[in-house]
C-alpha cells in the first residue's frame, strides 16, 4: 500500500500532468490565431507549479516516496521552481515568434512544453535509475516533436532528424551504463548503489565500464565535447522559440541528474569520473571558444558558446571531492548549481532578443542583423549587451561571479592539476570575450542595414519580462549572496546525507 507521503512527494507532477491534459482538451475549442486562452492557462499552470516547488524547497526537508524511487529535497525543489519560471519566460518570448510562423495552428507548442517540463521534474526528483531514465525520455521525445513542429520547414525537419538519431544513441549509452551498474550492484536505487560501491565488494572494472557509458550519456545532454555534434545544428535549425526551450530549463535537469548519478550514486568512483569530466571540460572550453569565433550565425555562435559554458560547469562538478575526502564538496557543487542557474538566466535574455527582433519572413539570426540595434531600440541593445558581457564573465554582471565561484572551488583544492585547469579556463574565457564583444560592437558601432531598419514592436508582456531579465543579470552580479546562499543550503543537504 502506498503511503500518504508518497503522494505528497509528487503533488506538483500530478498537477502538471492533469493540467497538461486539460489544456490539450480545452485547446480543441480555441480558434484565435494567438491561442490566448491556451497561453494563459499554461502560464497559470507554470506559476502554480513554481509556487508549489518553492514551498517544498523552503521547507528544507528531505523525504522519499514510492519506495525511495522519488526524492524531495531543497535542491530538487529549487531546480524545479526555476525550471518552471524559465519555461514561463520562454513561452512569453516565444508566443509572438511562433504565431508569425504558423506554429500555433494547434496547442502542441504549449502542451508539449508542459510534458517536457514534466520530464524535467521526473529527472530532478528521480532517485532510481529507471525513474531518471523515464523522465529523460519524456523530455527528449517532447523535444524531438517541438524541433519538428514547423512541418513545412526543411531546416527544422533536418535538425529534428539529427537530434533524434544522436539523442537515441546517447540515450542508449546512458541506458547501457545504468544496466551495467545494475548488474554489478544488484539494485536500481541510488542509495543502495552508493553503499554497494562503497563496500568495495563489487568488481571495479565492471563499475568503470558502466561509468564510461553513463558519463557519455550525461555529456550528450549537457552538450560537452566530444558529444557536442548535435548542438550547433539543432540550435541553428530549430525554430528559435524551441531552441530556447531546449537550451534553457533542460540544462537544470541535466545538472540535477549529474548530481544524482555521479555524486549521490557513484561518489566512491569520483577518482574515475573526475578524470573523464576534466578531459571533457578541457575539450569543451577549447572547441567551444575557438569554433564560436568563426561563426556568423548568432544562434550557431551561441551554441558553441553553450559548449564552452558547459566546460565551466564540468569544472565545478569535478572539483567537489579531493583524494576521496569531502573537503570541497559543498562549495564546488553549490558553485556549479549557481553557474547552471545564472547561465539559464542569461540564455533566456539572449535568445529572447533574437526572437523579439524576428518578424514574419525574417529570422534575424545573423550577427549582422543586429547592426545599429542601439539606434533602433536602446532597451534591446542594452539587454543584449548585458547578456553578452555576462556570458563573457565581465564584472559586475552575474556571469563574472559564477565563473569566479567555480575557479575558487578549483583553486581551493590545492591540487597542481586543478590550478592548471583554472589557468586554462581563464585563458579560454579571454578568447571567448572576443566573439561576445563583437556582437556588442555590431550593435553600437555598425550602421543599420537598409532592409533591417524597421521599428521594433513587441507585446507588452515580453518587453516587461525582458527588462526584468536584464535587470536580474545585473542585480545578481552586484549582490549574488542571496542566490549563492540558496545554492549552498540546497547542496549542503545532499552533502550531509552522503556523510551519514
Amino acid at each position: 500500500m502506498i503511503d500518504k507521503l508518497s503522494w505528497i512527494a509528487v503533488y506538483p507532477e500530478i498537477f502538471l500532468l492533469v493540467m497538461a491534459c486539460v489544456i490539450a482538451l480545452v485547446d480543441l475549442g480555441v480558434k484565435t490565431p494567438q491561442r490566448t486562452l491556451t497561453y494563459v492557462l499554461t502560464l497559470l499552470t507554470l506559476a502554480v507549479v513554481a509556487v508549489m516547488e518553492a514551498v517544498y524547497a523552503v521547507g528544507g526537508e528531505t523525504f522519499y516516496g514510492f519506495g525511495k524511487m522519488v526524492v524531495v529535497d531543497p535542491m530538487g525543489g529549487w531546480l524545479k521552481c526555476f525550471a518552471s519560471v524559465a519555461l514561463m519566460v520562454t513561452l512569453v518570448y516565444g508566443r509572438p515568434y511562433a504565431a508569425d510562423r504558423d506554429m500555433l495552428r494547434g496547442g502542441e507548442f504549449f502542451t508539449l512544453s508542459l510534458f517536457a517540463l514534466l520530464g524535467m521534474f521526473v529527472m530532478i526528483s528521480g532517485h532510481n535509475f529507471l525513474v531518471i531514465y523515464m523522465g529523460l525520455e519524456l523530455l527528449t521525445l517532447s523535444s524531438y516533436a517541438l524541433v519538428a513542429l514547423r512541418r513545412d520547414n526543411g531546416t527544422a525537419t533536418e535538425a529534428a532528424m539529427k537530434y533524434f538519431v544522436l539523442g537515441a544513441l546517447a540515450s542508449g549509452f546512458l541506458l547501457y551504463g545504468l544496466s551495467m551498474l545494475y548488474g554489478a550492484t544488484g539494485s536500481l536505487d541510488i542509495n543502495e548503489v552508493f553503499n554497494a560501491i562503497a563496500s568495495r565488494q563489487v568488481r571495479h572494472q565492471v563499475l568503470v565500464f558502466g561509468l564510461v557509458f553513463i558519463v557519455a550519456g550525461l555529456a550528450f545532454k549537457l552538450g560537452a565535447v566530444p558529444f557536442h555534434m548535435w548542438l550547433p545544428d539543432v540550435y541553428q535549425g530549430a525554430p528559435t522559440a524551441v531552441t530556447l526551450l531546449i537550451g534553457g530549463a533542460p540544462q537544470l535537469a541535466a545538472f540535477a541528474i549529474c548530481i544524482r548519478l555521479l555524486v549521490e550514486g557513484m561518489l566512491p568512483l569520483a577518482i574515475d569520473w573526475q578524470q573523464m569530466l576534466a578531459l571533457m571540460a578541457i575539450g569543451s572550453l577549447l572547441v567551444g571558444n575557438l569554433a564560436a569565433i568563426a561563426q556568423s550565425n548568432l544562434k550557431r555562435m551561441l551554441a558553441f558558446s553553450t559548449i564552452s559554458q558547459m566546460g565551466f560547469l564540468l569544472l565545478g562538478l569535478l572539483s567537489g571531492v579531493v583524494n576521496g575526502n569531502q573537503l570541497n564538496t559543498a562549495m564546488a557543487y553549490s558553485a556549479a548549481m549557481f553557474y547552471a542557474l545564472t547561465y539559464v538566466l542569461t540564455t533566456l535574455g539572449a535568445f529572447g532578443i533574437i526572437m523579439l527582433l524576428a518578424r514574419a519572413g525574417h529570422e534575424s539570426e545573423e550577427i549582422t542583423d543586429l547592426a545599429g540595434l542601439n539606434q533602433r531600440s536602446p532597451l534591446y541593445a542594452g539587454v543584449m549587451a548585458i547578456c553578452m558581457f555576462s556570458l563573457a564573465g565581465l564584472p559586475p554582471l552575474v556571469g563574472f561571479y559564477a565563473k569566479l565561484a567555480v575557479l575558487q572551488a578549483l583553486i581551493s583544492s590545492a591540487l597542481t592539476s586543478y590550478l592548471v585547469l583554472a589557468v586554462f579556463a581563464v585563458l579560454m574565457s579571454l578568447v571567448g570575450a572576443f566573439y561576445y564583444l563583437r556582437v556588442v560592437k555590431v550593435m553600437y558601432f555598425d550602421a543599420p542595414q537598409a532592409n533591417n531598419n524597421q521599428p521594433i514592436s513587441a507585446p507588452a508582456d515580453a518587453r516587461v519580462v525582458l527588462s526584468i531579465n536584464g535587470a536580474l543579470i545585473l542585480i545578481l552580479g552586484i549582490a549574488p549572496g542571496g542566490l549563492m546562499a540558496l545554492c549552498a543550503q540546497s547542496i549542503s543537504t545532499i552533502v550531509k546525507s552522503l556523510g551519514s
